[in-house]
Order: C-alpha cells, then sequence, then structure tokens
C-alpha cells in the first residue's frame, strides 16, 4: 500500500516545528528518523494531512550536562549512541542498548526522542527510560515544560505530549562510578521488537534502584517493592518479592506472558548479582 495523500513540510526550528503542528489542528505529524512512522504511513495506519520534517531543526540536536544530568537532544540516532558519539550517562547502559535495536541500517536513520514519543510498548528506549527515571523536555510556541518519565508514558503509543509539543531533548542522569546495570530482552530473533524486557538499574551512591517490567502492551512497569528491596537488601531479595509484585501489577496479561515478563526481569536482577 502507499500512504494517503499529505503535504510535506520542513521545520527550520523547534519552535517553527510546534507552530506547524498548531495550524495543523491534530492532523499533523512530526517526522524525524521515520523509521516507525514510514511504515504505518505506507499501511494507512496513520493518515496525517501534514508532515513536519525536524529532521535538520536547529536545537534537535543539542548536548547540554551539569553535575547531575545529561540533556541528549532528541534528533540524535541509536547509531550515533551506539558508536559513542554521545556521552554515555549510564556509564554504557545506552551503547548497550542501541547496538541491539533492530538492524544498522534503522540504527542510522532512527532517533531516541523518535521512539520515545512513538511509545511503542516493546520499543528498547521506553523502558530505559523509564528505568532511569528519566525527563522528557518538551517544546513548544507555548514555552518549555519537563515531563517526569512516569507522566510522559501513559501506555501504548500514547505519551504526555500536546498536539503542538515536540519533544525536544531527554535528560538523564548521571549514574556514580560504583553504579550497576542489567538488560534482558527476550525476542525471537535480532532485530525484533522484545516480547519481554526487564532493566535493573542500581546506583547506591545517588539512592537509585529501579527495577522496570518492559513490553507489558502499556507503559513500563516499575516494580516498587523489588527496587526497595534491591536498595536495601540486595539482588536476592528483590528476585524473592519479584513473582508476587508481577502478579499484583500486570493482572491483564495472561500467566505465560507474566512469566515470560518474570524470567526477564530475574535475569536481570541475576546479572546484577553477577550471577548471570
Amino acid at each position: 500500500m502507499k500512504p494517503v495523500a499529505f503535504d510535506y513540510v520542513r521545520a527550520r526550528t523547534l519552535e517553527e516545528a510546534s507552530e506547524m503542528l498548531a495550524a495543523g489542528g491534530g492532523a499533523a505529524r512530526l517526522l524525524a528518523g521515520g523509521q516507525s512512522l514510514g511504515p504505518m504511513l505506507n499501511l494507512r495506519l496513520a493518515r496525517p494531512m501534514r508532515l513536519v520534517d525536524i529532521k535538520r531543526a536547529d536545537g534537535f540536536r543539542a548536548l547540554a550536562a551539569d553535575d547531575a544530568t545529561l540533556s541528549i537532544g532528541a534528533g540524535f540516532t541509536h547509531a550515533e549512541i551506539e558508536d559513542g558519539a554521545v556521552e554515555d550517562p549510564a556509564r554504557g547502559l545506552l551503547r548497550h542498548v542501541a547496538r541491539g535495536i533492530a538492524y544498522r541500517a534503522v540504527r542510522n536513520r532512527g532517533t531516541i526522542g523518535g521512539s520515545l514519543a512513538h511509545a511503542d510498548p516493546a520499543a528498547d528506549w521506553v523502558s530505559v527510560f523509564a528505568a532511569l527515571d528519566g525527563v522528557a523536555v518538551a517544546r513548544s510556541a507555548r514555552g518549555t515544560r519537563r515531563i517526569a518519565s512516569g507522566a510522559f508514558l501513559r501506555g501504548a503509543f500514547a505519551t504526555a505530549l500536546a498536539d503542538d509539543e515536540v519533544l525536544a531533548a531527554v535528560e538523564l542522569p548521571l549514574l556514580s562510578a560504583g553504579a550497576r546495570w542489567a538488560y534482558r530482552k527476550v525476542c525471537r530473533k535480532t532485530g525484533e521488537f522484545a516480547s519481554a524486557i526487564g532493566v535493573v538499574v542500581l546506583d547506591p551512591a545517588r539512592g537509585l534502584a529501579r527495577v522496570v517490567a518492559g513490553a507489558v502492551e502499556a507503559a513500563p512497569v516499575l516494580l516498587p517493592a523489588t527496587s526497595e528491596a534491591l536498595r536495601d537488601h540486595g539482588p536476592d531479595a528483590a528476585e524473592a518479592a519479584l513473582a508476587e509484585e508481577i502478579a499484583r501489577l500486570l493482572p491483564h496479561l495472561d500467566p505465560a506472558a507474566r512469566r515470560l515478563r518474570m524470567v526477564a526481569v530475574r535475569s536481570a536482577l541475576r546479572d546484577i548479582a553477577g550471577e548471570g
């Protein structure tokens, strides 16, 4: 199939992109890498009247840092993160995840911001963003606002972005030298979207302990009891709390699907413990 007819415009700045979105009255879509939107257009799952290309917009590829946080422009590609062109604030986690996304041709064009704004539950960056408790920086003609990960990801293909807002950057914490992380993805073959994701981030120096179950057909689920057990008592205690919490927080999944998510998270916890 081919897309429905649409107007194509290029935005020179993110503010201009916001104005173009607002003028579209909800019938405009942003185009960054196009690795998710392109197939949806061809299948007519998306039928915008206007595409606003922001790939080369000023401000889409900015980097900024302070003592605690690195802000990564939403226009940086998976491949640039994989290759180290962007500093990894999570001490290797971002590079590890980036190199496992789809195939190199996709990574060369797909962007971290595009993936988060698309909010496919099975996408890698969605779960990593939740596990690192990141902040989305949204920009519009009305100004800039910062949205915490728990509020930004509202469900499958649903975010807190307004119709005229552009995801400009992602703020992630700078993990300390003693931080540990683990990322486990279950999929049938290389390049596929995940059937289940488990992410664990532990940074005692910053008081950060987060265990996340991803690819759950909705927004990633933070496991608070498991995270608290990990912080206070270590990976073994966290694993002991895992099964009950998975069953309680993922009741919409059938038993086999819950077990698959439990396996992914448990494997990540064992990686943290050095048993993987």
